[in-house]
């Protein structure tokens, strides 16, 4: 039996791997704060998404989250489920503004918009399995204010910078994922 990717697999691929080595890189940098990374590799779910599709951001995303826990040793540890939380937020979120973008096309959401959606959601999943599951207790919650005002800077600066890249990409020609 003979697997063949398809373009589309392809372009998945590609895109993943890229988001996995800015992931990995990442991971290599002290944090002032624990837990708190400017999510570079969002940079690259949310070029996918205002390029290519929400289906194919999605593969992104998840395959970002899983390999790159692999190699960063985080698989199954507490840090993979806060990321998978946050992920998945934050790709609810991105659904959502997509929906949004479809159906209100005049007040539509830019790459800096989506991602400060997308950063927020991830901070407050990640947050809401921390304080239910791992740190049940109140005091938590003075922690909850610096880390989404974090998440709102990084979540524009990521979103600027998409933007930015965006604009320096050729189009998709039409017909190609």
């Amino acid at each position: 039996m003979r697997i063949t990717p398809s373009p589309e697999d392809r372009l998945v691929a590609g895109y993943a791997a890229l988001a996995i080595v800015i992931h990995v890189l990442e991971a290599g940098f002290p944090s002032p704060i624990p837990g708190v990374k400017p999510g570079l590799a969002n940079v690259v779910t949310l070029i996918v998404l205002l390029r290519h599709s929400l289906r194919l951001a999605i593969w992104v995303a998840l395959l970002r989250v899983l390999v790159g826990s692999l190699l960063v040793g985080s698989f199954m540890a507490p840090g993979f489920w806060l990321s998978t939380a946050g992920a998945a937020a934050s790709l609810l979120l991105l659904t959502l503004g997509s929906l949004w973008n479809r159906t209100v096309p005049v007040l539509r959401l830019g790459a800096p918009g989506l991602s400060v959606l997308a950063a927020l959601a991830h901070m407050g999943g990640q947050f809401a399995l921390a304080y239910t599951v791992f740190v049940p207790h109140p005091g938590l919650l003075r922690l909850l204010p610096p880390l989404m005002t974090a998440a709102l800077a990084f979540g524009l600066a990521t979103g600027f910078a998409a933007a930015a890249i965006l604009r320096q990409l050729p189009p998709v020609a039409a017909g190609r994922p």
